[in-house]
């Protein structure tokens, strides 16, 4: 449909029908129009696959058994694969999927930021760094959107908490919500063309994220010139004036009174008296039909839209191709792993995350899968059947005395530990950076009866690691990594797969660390200040330089990888950084290359570490690769918040490239010239 007759139709539209497209009119889905053929506009969940189909007025599930579907890995297991390839193929799957069940809007992805380990929603997010967030999330939404669905990037913005999520009113320095907050978001809108936004619950600076004129208008629409279609996050609007002036398109929530929501009858009356003018409204129609055009709903292109599929062995496939990049390899002392079965009879499992299964929990994230195979699953099929795999969940009294009585009898184990959907949830946070449960207890007790025990942790937050990180001599950690996860982490254990994953948040040694909770607030009361500024994550450790357990982008190789002749050229473009990676070992393995910008911090205080690039390759035993990054003037900046701008100030800038950002192999100074960047 071209440009001109959307314009017609929407003369043609009376207001009734103008005002029942913007609104929920199920739990779901907006009004559509039937006499001029308007479809409703189909939502769903989310980042980890298509929920299950609910009843149209109410939360309960419609006991439906089409609805399974393949379960992706969470957005924290994806970004511990550090690899753009993968983020573009879970978004073509995840697209693929929702288009297959029938959606217009897949409510994913969820990039804010990793701020304290303590927020429920982590495991829905990537990173503390909004770079890597950023890279990986434009490929994700690219994928996605291949399949003529829309991604709905969430949720806009500086949502950090659960905690009192849905009044809280989050006060930020204009240079951290630019530096930090914000870099995800312009990402996704100018790169990866995402047609829809979803917003935040909470306030920014006192008003609700929802209809927030400075976030809606002056920054994404004029800024970033997004010309998609802004969705309240559901139950996020409370106010009709401010809802209709401030830049929301479609108000969602979670009752069934879908007449009364604030864009519904209570605006239609305040059009009615003048107090809004029609042609706002005529703004949100003409976003949503704009958006419809481009995904093929609307007249003779509907016969070409993509249809999309579910559940095939492809999606399987890449999702444990995905899975087995996300897993990593914390430490590894006296080559404890991979364990190697050949002329064993046994195998020990211990701890409940061994058997669990998280498909359908977390909230909103949860969904309804085809299949999960748990660790225990995973290992089983991998190991074959000459090998005994015995499991003991290690829980309660007995139950630990029957974990080490097994530890002790078998040459290999296995501890599974961490996290579940009952701590890593929406709608509540941690309230300590601890395993939960005894787990602690379980991992002393089996290490003191088998000093060459395996640790693996499973969550989808940073936890706390300092009762064993120095006794155990292999440790692990992987997010909850789709319906593949218990396969892939097999692989990676019984050496089958070389684990290449990266930690996309540092594991600080404890909570009283972590820049949020030493130096801001958390989580606030009414209100939650970000005192640590732009110092969050790695960018306060690396600059106070704290101890922590493992550092951002750390993640260790069943291969060795060597680093040599870093070259910066000065180019038209900005700076041509070169490196050579090889493999020194004996095994292909896949490495992650990262580049950091040290500023000396002379005229303005600067994080001591910021990432500006990555690249993961894959190297052949022996074989050397030549790395090249590309940094632009950008990449040495900073927001001025005098001039309202980002610049360069005059300082000593390194260009540090590494294996994680403790861990840098080559260094060299530059010089930079003085800007302001417009």
């Amino acid at each position: 449909m071209e440009r001109h007759e959307i314009e017609e139709l929407i003369k043609e539209l009376s207001l009734e029908e103008k005002i029942g497209m913007i609104h929920g009119q199920g739990i779901f889905h907006t009004g559509g129009v039937e006499r001029f053929n308007i479809p409703p506009l189909w939502m769903s969940d989310g980042p980890m696959g298509v929920r299950r189909e609910l009843e149209d007025d109410n939360w309960n599930p419609s006991g439906t058994t089409e609805d399974f579907v393949s379960y992706l890995p969470s957005n924290t297991a994806l970004a511990c694969t550090w690899n753009r390839r993968q983020a573009e193929q879970m978004g073509r799957v995840l697209g693929a999927e929702a288009r297959g069940r029938g959606k217009d809007v897949i409510l994913a992805p969820g990039i804010n930021i990793i701020r304290t380990p303590l927020c429920g929603r982590n495991f829905e997010y990537m990173s503390e760094d909004p770079y890597l967030t950023a890279r990986l999330a434009v490929p994700l939404i690219r994928g996605i959107q291949e399949n003529d669905t829309a991604a709905c990037v969430k949720h806009f913005a500086v949502n950090n908490q659960e905690t009192n999520r849905l009044t809280v009113s989050v006060e930020v320095s204009e240079r951290a919500l630019r530096e930090i907050y914000l870099p995800g978001f312009e990402a996704a809108v100018k790169e990866g063309k995402s047609m829809t936004i979803m917003g935040a619950y909470n306030k920014l600076r006192g008003e609700f994220c929802c209809h927030n004129p400075y976030l809606l208008q002056e920054i994404l629409r004029k800024e970033w010139n997004f010309d998609g279609v802004v969705i309240s996050d559901w139950g996020a609007v409370h106010n009709t004036l401010e809802a209709a002036l401030g830049g929301l398109d479609i108000e969602m929530s979670v009752t069934n009174d879908f007449d009364d929501y604030y864009m519904a009858d209570p605006l239609y009356q305040k059009v009615l008296e003048k107090e809004v003018d029609e042609e706002i409204i005529n703004e949100k129609v003409r976003h949503i039909l704009n958006l419809m055009n481009c995904l093929s709903m609307l007249g003779e292109e509907r016969k070409n839209r993509t249809p999309g599929v579910f559940n095939i062995s492809a999606h399987q496939d890449a999702i444990r191709s995905c899975g087995e990049e996300a897993v990593v390899l914390l430490k590894n002392e006296e080559d404890r792993l991979p364990i190697m079965l050949e002329g064993k009879k046994r195998l020990a499992i211990i701890g409940e995350n061994a058997a669990a299964l998280h498909a359908p929990g977390g909230g909103s994230a949860g969904i309804k899968a085809l299949y999960e195979i748990s660790p225990l699953m995973g290992l089983k099929i991998e190991a074959g059947g000459n090998i005994g795999v015995d499991y003991e969940p290690g829980v309660g009294p007995e139950g630990l005395k029957k974990a080490e009585i097994l530890a002790a009898e078998c040459e290999d184990v296995i501890v599974f530990t961490g996290l579940n959907h009952q701590s890593d949830v929406e709608g509540q946070d941690r309230k300590d950076m601890k395993l939960p449960a005894g787990q602690e207890e379980l991992i002393s007790a089996v290490l003191g009866v088998n000093e060459n025990a395996v640790i693996v942790v499973l969550a989808g937050s940073p936890v706390e690691l300092e009762a064993f990180a120095d006794r155990a001599k292999a440790i692990v950690y992987t997010s909850y990594n789709g319906m593949e996860g218990g396969r892939a982490l097999a692989r990676v254990l019984l050496g089958n797969v070389n684990p290449s994953g990266k930690l996309p948040f540092t594991l600080p040694r404890c909570l009283e660390d972590c820049p949020a909770h030493k130096l801001g607030e958390f989580p606030g009361d009414e209100t939650v200040v970000y005192r640590e500024g732009v110092f969050v994550g790695y960018r306060y450790f690396e600059s106070e330089q704290v101890p922590v357990r493992y550092c951002f982008g750390h993640g260790l190789s069943y291969t060795k990888y060597g680093y040599e002749n870093l070259r910066v050229e000065k180019t038209s473009q900005g700076y041509l950084v070169k490196a050579d990676v090889a493999n020194c070992g004996n095994r292909a393995g896949l490495e992650t290359v990262q580049v950091y910008v040290r500023a000396a911090g002379e005229t303005i205080k600067r994080p001591a570490m910021e990432l500006r690039g990555f690249d993961k390759v894959l190297l052949e035993p022996g074989e050397k690769r030549t790395l090249e990054f590309c940094l632009a003037e950008k990449d040495f900046s900073y927001y001025n918040e005098e001039l309202k701008c980002f610049a360069v100030p005059e300082d000593k800038y390194d260009i540090c490239v590494g294996s994680s950002v403790s861990d840098i192999r080559l260094k060299q100074r530059i010089e930079v010239n003085e800007c302001v960047l417009e």
